[in-house]
């Protein structure tokens, strides 16, 4: 998706989007890491340490907190009226061919799930397939 980098289109697109029964998923592509992982499985996070340490208890680079998976949660909690998860992500000329491909597979393997990626700005709204820019 190319829009107007003014804004305003996103917050439109979700608002038809959740009237038309899909609920959405907004992330930003920056830092994802191993998509696989960070939608379908359990993935591990370490906060920022702050300047404080913590010595002889934990590792040198912190806690490790680990978060659930994003979209298995999302599809696990749908109720009979919806019609499936939209996972949004912004910035996503920032995501290597390899992960548009996983991201353009991801319907496939799960007809519920359908995914939204903002590849820049432009000067009106375009839409093209992901299947084009690979």
């Amino acid at each position: 998706m190319y829009m107007p980098l003014e804004g305003g289109y996103e917050g439109r697109f979700l608002r038809r989007l959740r009237t038309a029964g899909y609920r959405a998923v907004t992330v930003t592509a920056r830092g994802l890491g191993d998509l696989d992982r960070y939608l379908n499985g359990t993935h591990g996070v370490r906060p920022p340490h702050l300047g404080k340490k913590n010595v002889g208890r934990e590792s040198a680079a912190g806690p490790v907190y680990f978060i659930p998976p994003i979209l298995s949660c999302q599809l696990g909690e749908l109720d009979a009226k919806s019609k499936g998860v939209v996972l949004w992500i912004i910035e996503g000329q920032v995501l290597s061919t390899q992960e548009l491909a996983y991201l353009n597979g991801l319907p496939l393997r799960d007809g519920r799930i359908k995914v939204v990626v903002e590849m820049g700005g432009a000067r009106a709204f375009s839409w093209k397939s992901l299947s084009t820019l690979l």
